[in-house]
């Protein structure tokens, strides 16, 4: 099947199973904070429901359909036009048996499924608190990066809702959150379980944190080794070659 492609619209190869996805030039492009969030929650169990909440253009879970053994995931995206981007990579990529996506606010998801629904639940939320920051002219790139429509706190929320017993939450954020991070997740049950800081190099700070928690799960928190993304000559470190360069077996 043709896949018919907008003005701006591009085809990128992930270098992965031949996963490909759609972006928009001028629009927010995925970066290496959903690469590395995809591998991060690649141990989920097979057969898992799983719910991408900003899921954008289907990035984390195109990846992870070839990562992993789940049974269906379903990505929610806002903007339309972002919506309708994922559908098609969705054909692209022939994973109509497994991807779907929704053009929905997540504060409305509560009204759509049922409480306690899903297995796993990801998600790469805008980073930047409402009100913070210089925005950039581009609207779908402000829905990207700040938070417009729904909060740190709605993401954990709404995840603490739909996740079943034991449910298991993977986040990628900004470590100068990571207080808010702790806070919700504790307010709303889901017990920080694993966090990793990732680093540009290693004489820098870090500029990612990595973070999975369990619903209603008992305290203990495990800090995982810092990974880093550069070496000193500015070439990629070999964990981050081998998480971009996957084998296709």
């Amino acid at each position: 099947m043709k896949i018919e492609l907008n003005k701006n619209e591009k085809i990128e190869d992930l270098g992965f199973k031949h996963l490909k996805i759609i972006q928009n030039k001028t629009g927010f492009c995925f970066g290496i904070d959903s690469i590395l969030l995809s591998d991060f929650a690649k141990k989920i169990k097979e057969k898992s429901k799983v719910l991408d909440l900003g899921t954008g253009t289907g990035i984390i879970a195109t990846l992870l359909c070839g990562k992993t053994k789940l049974k269906e995931i379903i990505g929610v995206e806002v903007q339309k036009e972002v919506y309708e981007m994922a559908k098609k990579s969705i054909q692209l990529n022939h994973l109509e048996n497994k991807f779907k996506m929704i053009n929905e606010d997540i504060l409305h998801l509560n009204k759509i499924y049922e409480k306690n629904s899903f297995d796993v639940i990801v998600s790469n939320p805008p980073y930047k608190k409402k009100n913070t920051g210089i925005k950039n002219e581009e609207e779908k790139k402000t829905f990207a990066r700040h938070e417009t429509t729904a909060t740190l706190e709605d993401f954990i929320k709404i995840s603490k809702e739909l996740l079943k017993e034991q449910g298991e939450f993977y986040m990628v954020h900004r470590p100068d959150r990571l207080v808010d991070i702790m806070e919700y997740m504790r307010k709303y049950k889901i017990e920080p379980k694993i966090i990793r800081f990732v680093y540009s190099n290693l004489n820098s700070k870090p500029k990612i944190l990595l973070i999975k928690g369990v619903k209603n799960a008992k305290p203990f928190l495990k800090v995982e080794n810092n990974l880093y993304i550069y070496k000193k000559n500015g070439e990629y470190t070999k964990e981050i070659k081998e998480i971009y360069h996957s084998s296709d077996n």
